[in-house]
Formats: structure tokens, sequence, C-alpha cells
């Protein structure tokens, strides 16, 4: 393998009068920030970029969403002097769509690029991400279309093969497409949740050494050893983080503070750059991932899971604070017996979270799998009338008793996706739609849809009760 320089050296003299986007456009950036679903949103790249992030993603945007729905628009392109360099990311299977969208994002960001690396079961649905690899002629004229037309570079995230050969294949095909940036994120497409696993480096630097263009790295990254060990080792230009990031924001300069610290600062960010309320929970449960796993801490954990407020945010990380600063600054020392604490650091800070492999996952579940089925042989489940009740009714009644009040939802025969749009429809929804052709049907018609909890109508029956009670109080006074 040739050293970074050398590889840069041959990159230099093999495409002297093309501009060098990575180094051009982006001021070299080496720590990347990942495109992530309800996560990479503006306050939270803002945060990102004060503990050394030099270049930052956009969430995954729906292309044909963006293109007819402005509020979308507008939200998803929120951004400031400070957010840049900036890259929106697009998914989508239709050129022409894809193409309208890049075009009005065009003037707010310095590249767009592709997502065909999202492995989940929405993107199988939807027919985009990692699923689009199958489709290497509609891939072809993705890339190339929005290449030709829009100004700015477009770049690709993409999955690998279990073929190194044919990763390589892959890679320069979209490179001949028009792809200024290759994202290689080090797994395939079936690696993903539990079954994760560790990502392929050697997919990396093989791609890294067969194209002419700059390669990003992503996969296997938790603190900042990692990254100086995944350039040295593959020679790309810049490394991705997505998970590590989420963990610890201060990933790129090496810091593992207590988590209350990035909290705060989070949330005052938001005071100036607001974010929905998922958003905001999702990322404090990753913040506080390892100290919600003492129990001492289950009050904090449930309120910070039942409660939207910026005010009910803010005192979980005050109370977080309150309990764990005399341990932090040394007036307390820290001892826990007979409990599986991670050795190496507190639970107050940030640091890594490390799933089980593979073997280790499936084998604890064929043990549960095992244990369920001894158990439930030994158990003699009965109705009323003192018939056997089978194991699969048994799990329905479990369901129903759970959720008595649940919308029975009828599905239309033959079709998965939205009545208004492409995207796959929501299997909850009472009107047969996505979440966001819901939410704008609720919005203008004032009605309710339990299975996507989008409550317009009852929100302003509450509102309206709210002004004549107040009204009702005033006049009395």
């Amino acid at each position: 393998m040739g050293s970074v320089e050398e590889l840069d050296k041959e990159d230099k003299e093999e495409t002297k009068e093309e501009v060098n986007v990575w180094s051009d456009v982006l001021g070299s950036p080496r720590y990347v920030v990942a495109p992530m679903v309800d996560a990479s949103e503006l306050a939270w790249r803002l945060l990102s970029r004060r503990h050394g992030a030099q270049l930052c993603y956009t969430p995954m945007l729906h292309s044909s969403v963006f293109c007819r729905d402005p509020k979308y628009r507008a939200e998803a392109l929120a951004s400031t002097p400070e957010d840049r360099p900036l890259i929106v990311q697009f998914c989508g299977n239709d050129p022409e769509t894809l193409l309208n969208a890049a075009l009005l994002a065009e003037p707010y960001c310095d590249a767009i690029d592709i997502n065909i690396g999202c492995p989940q079961a929405i993107a199988k649905r939807g027919h985009y991400g990692a699923f689009l690899q199958d489709d290497w002629e509609l891939l072809k004229e993705i890339v190339s279309k929005m290449s030709q037309g829009v100004k700015i570079p477009i770049t690709c995230k993409l999955r690998v093969f279990p073929d190194i050969n044919k990763t390589i294949e892959y890679a320069k095909m979209l490179e001949a497409a028009g792809a200024k940036i290759l994202t290689v994120h080090g797994r395939t497409r079936e690696q993903k949740g539990p079954l994760t696993g560790l990502a392929s480096w050697e997919h990396i630097c093989a791609v890294r050494r067969s194209v002419k263009v700059p390669v990003f790295a992503n996969g296997n990254i938790q603190c900042i050893q990692d990254v100086e060990k995944c350039i040295e080792e593959t020679g790309v230009q810049g490394v991705m983080s997505a998970e590590g990031n989420l963990y610890n924001p201060h990933i790129f300069e090496g810091g593992y503070p207590p988590c209350w610290e990035p909290a705060t600062e989070y949330l005052d960010l938001l005071d100036i750059h607001p974010a929905p309320s998922s958003y905001i929970r999702g990322h404090l449960f990753k913040l506080f991932q390892h100290i919600f796993l003492l129990p001492e801490n289950a009050n904090e954990r449930t309120h910070l899971a039942q409660n939207s407020t910026m005010e009910s945010f803010r005192s979980v990380v005050q109370a977080l604070k309150d309990k764990y600063l005399p341990y932090h600054e040394g007036h307390l020392i820290w001892r826990r017996e007979n409990e599986d604490y991670n050795l190496e650091l507190p639970p107050w800070l940030c640091q890594p979270y490390v799933r089980d492999s593979p073997e280790v996952h499936v084998s604890k579940v064929e043990a549960k799998r095992v244990q369920t089925e001894t158990s439930a042989e030994k158990r003699d489940y009965k109705d009323e009338d003192g018939n056997e009740i089978s194991r699969k009714r048994l799990k329905k009644l479990r369901r129903i008793a759970r959720r008595p009040n649940k919308p029975q939802v009828r599905v239309k025969r033959g079709s998965n996706l939205c009545d208004n749009c492409p995207n796959p429809l929501g299997s909850k929804c009472e009107y047969q739609l996505c979440r966001q052709c819901c939410r704008n049907k609720c919005y203008t018609e004032n009605l309710d849809c339990s299975g996507h909890r989008n409550l317009t109508k009852t929100r302003r029956k509450m509102a309206i009760d709210f002004a004549m009670q107040r009204k009702n109080g005033e006049n009395a006074s």
C-alpha cells in the first residue's frame, strides 16, 4: 500500500485540470459529521463544529417531499454562515425529481450528496438508499443527470458489496457517471442493527486506490484514535462519524466531557435554532446512554421519555449534573460493587456505545428462545371454557391487552405506497398516507390521526377551550 502522500501525488498528476472538490471547494476537511435522519439538524451541526467537525451533512431528505413541500424545504435548509461547508443529502429513485431537488438546494450548500447507502426497511419499500445498488443503469442516469444539471459538485454515500472487486467496479461506475467524492461505508447492506459488526477498511482502501476522486471512510469510528488509524490504513482524505458523534460530540477533539456539558450547550443552541422535541430527546438519550443504565436514574430517564418541553429537558440535565458533579470533581469517591460498569471511564462521561458482536447477539437470541419455549411448555394457558390457548392466539391477546384502543386500519391490497406521493405509507395511518402527507391533511382539514399522532383537531379544540376559559375569567374579574 502506498502512503497517503503518494496517493495524493498520483491524484494530482492524473487530474491536473480538474477541480479537487475536497481541497478547493470544501477546504480539505478530515473530520466529517454524517447525514443522520432526525439527528444532524442545524443545532447539532453547530455543536459538532464547535468541537472539531470540519464538514457536516444535513439529515437525509426525501427528494419528492422536498420538491413539493415549501415548509419541509425551509426546515431542511435552515443554516447559518458558521454552518459551512455544508452538504445536502437526498434520497430518491427518480432522476428528474432528484435534479429538481438539487436545483432548489443548490444556493444553500456546497455540494449535493445522493444517499445510496441507507439499509433500512423503509428504504427497501421506497426503493432508494442501498437498494439502488442493484440497478446500476438507474444510478448512472441519476448521477450523470444531476452532475450535468447543477453547478455544485455531486457526491455519493454508498455501502460495499461482500466482493471487493465488485465494490471497486461499483465505485468506478459512480465516478465515471460524475460523482466528485465517494463516501464508502465499509459494511454491506445486510450489516445493520444488532447484526452490524465491523466495517471493512480493506474495502475502503481498495476503493481509495482505484478511483481518482477523493474518498471519505465511514465505519468503526468511536474515538479520535480510530480516525487517525483509519486515515493511515486506508489513505482516505476524510473520515465520517455518525454514531460516534452522537454519543460524544467532542469525538474529533479527543475529549470525553461529562455528559451534562454538551447537553447544556446543545439546549442553549436550540434556544436560537429550534428543533422538534423528538430530535432533542433522541440526542439527550444518547448523551446520557451510560448514565441511564444505572437503576438510580430511572426517574430521570422516565421524565425525559414522557415530557417534551425545553423546561423538562433542562430539568433532567440539571438533576443529573447535581447528582454526579461531586464525583466528577473528586469531592465524592465513585465506587460501585457487583455492577457491570465500564472500568476505563465513569458512566457520566460521554463515551462510545459498544454493541455485542453479531455472533454474541445471535447466541443470546437463541438462548432466550429456548428459555421461552421451555417456560411455555411448563405453563398451561386455557380460556374460560377450559380449552388450551395456542401460542399464536396468546401473543395476539397480549398485544390487544397492551393497546386495547388501537385503531383498526384497513390497508389496500397490493399497495404499500402513499396515495399522494411515492413514499411508503404509514401502516397505522387512518387516511392511508405517509407521515408528511398525513400531517398536511390533518392541518388543512382540521383532522386527527391517532396512527401518526397528528392531533390537529384535538389541539385546536384545546386551544379554543383555553382561550374561552381565559376570556371568561377576565370577564368575571
